[in-house]
């Protein structure tokens, strides 16, 4: 199973979030970017490599986070073509709540917020 990594982050600490993150990560597992962290994913991707971290299944972030950037600043980071998913809360519930263990995506959520 994986771990999804759910961060929530401003630009000041997302480094720290990574080095964190990184302690633990294993080839396989998944990002959730929360708030506007999205905003910083270049910054991200660069810190991930920085840290060594591959083998991502995928990263998402969640449309209402994404509605509270501008439309300027969505089309210059090209989020659709860095993200794996663009999420409703319903289909966030869905990926890490499953009732049903035999069929959850993930073994663990990992919230890091510093």
């Amino acid at each position: 199973m994986a771990t999804l990594y759910q961060l929530h982050s401003s630009i000041d600490t997302l480094r720290r979030c990574t080095d964190e993150m990184s302690r633990t990560w294993q080839r396989g597992d998944s990002i959730l970017l929360l708030g506007t962290t999205a905003a910083f994913i270049d910054w991200l991707n660069a810190y991930l490599a920085d840290k060594d971290i591959d083998g991502i299944a995928a990263m998402y972030a969640l449309s209402d986070d994404i509605a509270q950037l501008t439309t300027s600043a969505v089309e210059q980071l090209q989020l659709d073509t860095k993200l794996s998913a663009i999420l409703s809360d319903q289909q966030w519930v869905a990926l890490t709540g499953s009732i049903d263990s035999n069929h959850a995506k993930f073994d663990k959520v990992v919230t890091i917020a510093l």
